[in-house]
């Protein structure tokens, strides 16, 4: 198995992270839209507030056009009924000028005293249909924007799509040294470039570990052309019970009323549906067995009935702590997890692997924020 230096190699711990599903994207029946699941604050609220109970580290705040809640409201909200849990807000770029972005960014980066991080998405914006090209050229100058705006003085900036000459960046210094963590996904030559050049940490949607360990090694060969490491995350659904027949069981519950038209009906409506990452989720559907499965305990049917990340750890406690483990050997240092319900699933994984694992904030291993250190949740017990 390959594995690629990484930013933090002395850190024994992960950034255990869940999920707020500000999209719409809560089901008991994958496709099958409940009332008390569908995207509101209350809902939503309420699943930030279980998984900071459970000791999660951060939380995926998403962003959708079609459906949901505006991402960077949510967090404002959030940080006011919070205390420790960070927030990964998912920004898209150019959806909001990046001067302004970067005073809303250190606003609530000083509202929540340093508990923010960055998720840079390069979307369509509705309507849109951008060349990938000029979308990740987009997104690499609102980045770079953003830095002068956290560490200089002023922003003089020439781009192919923004230009700005001595513009003040008081006060849009945020509270954590040299702003936020960005975390960023993409396949293409362009998405690795940037991240390469800009990001944190390198985010992955669930593949075979042969396949991760060479988008890792994909990304560290930009990364140190440009003198710089990175750290690497996985996004990915779980499903985690007593036993694995009992795991299994739960998955064929969720997908037991999903139709294809429904699941493509989902998919569809995203405005990332025909993006490279997309396309390698449904491959890995095809490559399945008849169960769904891609490896032993790696589950593609969620994936069946929503864009994007598009598969699950299924399995029982130790089968899923395990492969966990596995991943952190391969030099993935953060977690971004999510079941459906998202409470109850919070809950299960909450009470059964998070006490077993060794849980850090990325934003204080980067000594971005005081430190403090690596723990665990209360109640906290051996592996079983």
């Amino acid at each position: 198995m390959t594995i690629v230096p990484i930013t933090s190699p002395d850190l024994d711990a992960a950034e255990v992270s869940w999920f707020a599903a500000l999209c719409s994207d809560d089901y008991e029946y994958l496709g099958h839209p409940e009332g008390h699941l569908r995207s509101s604050w209350e809902h939503c609220s309420a699943i930030l507030k279980e998984a900071e109970s459970q000791g999660f580290r951060n939380i995926l705040c998403p962003s959708s056009y079609q459906v949901g809640q505006d991402t960077l409201s949510f967090v404002a909200g959030g940080a006011a009924i919070t205390e420790r849990i960070n927030m990964l807000a998912a920004v898209r770029c150019g959806e909001m000028q990046p001067i302004m972005l970067a005073r809303t960014i250190a606003t609530l980066d000083h509202m929540m005293k340093g508990r923010l991080t960055v998720n840079i998405i390069s979307s369509d914006f509705p309507g849109e249909k951008a060349e990938s090209g000029y979308r990740y050229q987009r997104s690499r100058e609102v980045v770079e924007i953003l830095k002068q705006a956290w560490t200089r003085d002023e922003i003089t900036y020439k781009g192919e799509v923004y230009d700005f000459e001595g513009l003040t960046t008081d006060p849009a210094k945020p509270y954590q040294t040299g702003g936020p963590l960005l975390y960023f996904g993409g396949y293409s030559p362009a998405a690795l470039e940037l991240c390469g050049q800009h990001c944190d940490v390198y985010l992955m949607w669930p593949e075979t570990r042969d396949v991760l360990a060479e988008r890792m090694k994909a990304v560290h060969a930009v990364a140190e052309t440009h003198d710089r490491t990175l750290d690497y995350g996985l996004r990915v659904h779980v499903i985690v019970r007593d036993t694995e027949a009992e795991a299994r069981e739960w998955a064929e519950h969720i997908t037991s009323k999903l139709d294809d038209a429904q699941g493509t009906a989902i998919r569809e409506r995203a405005l990332d549906a025909g993006s490279l990452g997309v396309s390698h989720q449904a491959a890995n559907r095809e490559k399945a067995d008849l169960e769904g499965f891609i490896e032993p305990h790696l589950w593609t049917g969620i994936g069946r009935a929503r864009s994007g990340c598009g598969a699950a750890l299924v399995g029982s406690t130790d089968q899923v702590l395990s492969e966990l483990e596995q991943y952190q050997k391969m030099g993935i240092r953060a977690f971004i997890l999510s079941g459906y319900p998202h409470i109850d699933e919070c809950r299960h994984f909450g009470s059964r692997v998070l006490p077993q694992m060794k849980t850090c904030s990325l934003p204080e291993a980067y000594g971005r924020v005081p430190s403090s250190p690596p723990q665990t949740p209360l109640g906290a017990g051996p592996r079983r």
